[in-house]
């Protein structure tokens, strides 16, 4: 009970800290048509960024109706909570445990028409911006898009455990870029697929610095 009533304390205060920060900060977002256009077509994409940049997108995307990969820890306990707050489906489960649920689930919600499933394909603990399999092998599974994301911002706290991971100082200005859909075979190779969405990704960075 204390343990549950201790993480609804940390989920109202972080949803409030959030809203705060991340509203007080100007945005720049771009390439947005790249994943919307897919979804008005009704075909279904995944939203990829690295684990040490998902709350901006957390907050950039919140009132969407999208579904999400998280992992099971006190720390994505409160996270998955804040979105779900936000209007977020949220999905449990990381390549420790719980992996070949939270893969079932995002293949479901992957063919159905138009859903969108937002994941951290170096998450929940690394090696940092190195994909673990799901998200690839999902989007292979289901013809879906890989919508690669990458993130800057003016003002920022860094905290660094296996990866940097980032909290957005308030009154600063965040660059956010969608970048353009990735598909892969279902065949093709995952080391060469992994290879691709990591340049896709490192290249989009490179753009938004």
């Amino acid at each position: 009970m204390i343990d549950s009533i201790s993480i609804q304390i940390k989920t109202t205060l972080g949803s409030i800290l959030l809203k705060f920060i991340y509203g007080s900060n100007r945005k720049d977002v771009r390439g947005r048509d790249n994943y919307e256009s897919l979804i008005k077509e009704g075909k279904s994409v995944i939203l990829s960024v690295w684990h040490g940049q998902l709350l901006s997108i957390v907050h950039d995307l919140r009132k969407e109706n999208f579904y999400a990969i998280a992992g099971t820890h006190e720390d994505a306990e409160i996270i998955s909570r804040i979105a779900t707050k936000w209007g977020w489906n949220m999905m449990r489960g990381s390549s420790k445990e719980k992996g070949e649920v939270a893969y079932k689930n995002m293949i479901n919600a992957l063919k159905q028409p138009g859903n969108a499933v937002f994941i951290t394909p170096d998450g929940p603990t690394g090696p940092a911006r190195i994909p673990k399999p799901g998200g690839i092998r999902a989007a292979q599974a289901t013809n879906a898009a890989i919508i690669p994301i990458s993130v800057h911002s003016t003002r920022r706290w860094g905290f660094t455990n296996w990866d940097t991971f980032y909290l957005e100082k308030p009154f600063g200005k965040i660059y956010i870029q969608y970048g353009e859909p990735i598909f892969f075979e279902k065949k093709q190779d995952f080391d060469e697929c992994s290879q691709i969405l990591i340049e896709k990704m490192n290249e989009l960075e490179n753009i938004n610095l």
